[in-house]
This record gives structure tokens, C-alpha cells and sequence, in this order.
């Protein structure tokens, strides 16, 4: 092969590697759940509901959901920044058990800012989950299962040593 051929063909290379980047996007997507009466999504301008919402220790998860919505709702009002440690923090000052909960890390490997943050609270035998990030959409909030393994998020979390 000439290096005429060698150049044209590393040119080629970089066109079709550049326009395949595009059409991805960069990142790849994330499978989204469908929604179900145990999800909650709302974008963080939406008006606050007007009556109390409380924390119930004996109630389910699902009773627990709007308080575990309005408690993430509150700390992305006061940060829009925040991070996992922000989430822990709120919903242990609101109630939940620092020791049911995972959260996943504010950084991706290479040291980049994630492009979202879960965070999850094991609650009587099911799991209340919150993802926020520039990448997610605004707040989403969901009810599931724990997972068959213990626990409710997949994939690496960190230390809650805090």
C-alpha cells in the first residue's frame, strides 16, 4: 500500500469516526422505565403541592415516595449542583436510615463530573430511588423491588462513611 492510499484511507477513517460520533451522541443512552403509578418525574421549576407531606416509618415505600420526592425537590432548590452526599445527607435529616441507603459516585472514573447521581433507600423490603443530573432531565423519582442480590442500585456505588 502506497502512502498516498495509507492517507486517504486514515482520512477516511477519521470522517466516518467523526460522523458516527455525531450520530451518537457521545454517550450512550440509558434505558428509560416506563412509567408506572410508583414513578414520579417532575422538572425542578414545578410548583410544590400545597398540603403536608410527611415521613412515615411504618408505612411503605410507596406511602414514602412523595416525602422522598419533596426531600430531593428541596436540596435541588437549594443546589442545583447538588451531589449523592446532599441527597444522604436530606434524607437522613428527614427520617430515613443511613444504613439502608447506596448512593452512586458525583464522578465518572476518568474524574469527570456523572451526568447523573441515584441514590436509593432499602424501605420495608422495597426500594425508594432518585436519580437527578444534567443528563436525566430533571428529578425522577420510583418505587421498585429490591434487587434479587440485596440492595437496590446496580452497578458500582460508593461508601457512605460520612
Amino acid at each position: 500500500m502506497t502512502r498516498r492510499t495509507r492517507a486517504a484511507l486514515a482520512a477516511a477513517a477519521a470522517v466516518f469516526a467523526f460522523a458516527l460520533t455525531g450520530c451518537t451522541g457521545g454517550t450512550a443512552p440509558s434505558p428509560t422505565p416506563s412509567a408506572s403509578p410508583s414513578e414520579t418525574t417532575r422538572p425542578t421549576g414545578d410548583a410544590e403541592p400545597t398540603q403536608a407531606i410527611e415521613f412515615h416509618p411504618d408505612g411503605s415505600a410507596e406511602d414514602n415516595l412523595p416525602f422522598f420526592d419533596e426531600v430531593a425537590l428541596g436540596v435541588i432548590a437549594a443546589n442545583g449542583s447538588a451531589g449523592g452526599h446532599d441527597f444522604i445527607d436530606a434524607l437522613v435529616a428527614g427520617g430515613f436510615d443511613k444504613a439502608a441507603m447506596q448512593v452512586t459516585g458525583d464522578e465518572t472514573t476518568l474524574g469527570k463530573p456523572a451526568d447523573s447521581v441515584q441514590w436509593s433507600v432499602d424501605f420495608a423490603g422495597e426500594c425508594l430511588i432518585g436519580q437527578y443530573g444534567p443528563a436525566s432531565g430533571g428529578y425522577h423519582g420510583v418505587v421498585r423491588d429490591e434487587l434479587g442480590t440485596g440492595g437496590c442500585l446496580v452497578g458500582a456505588t460508593r461508601a457512605i462513611d460520612w
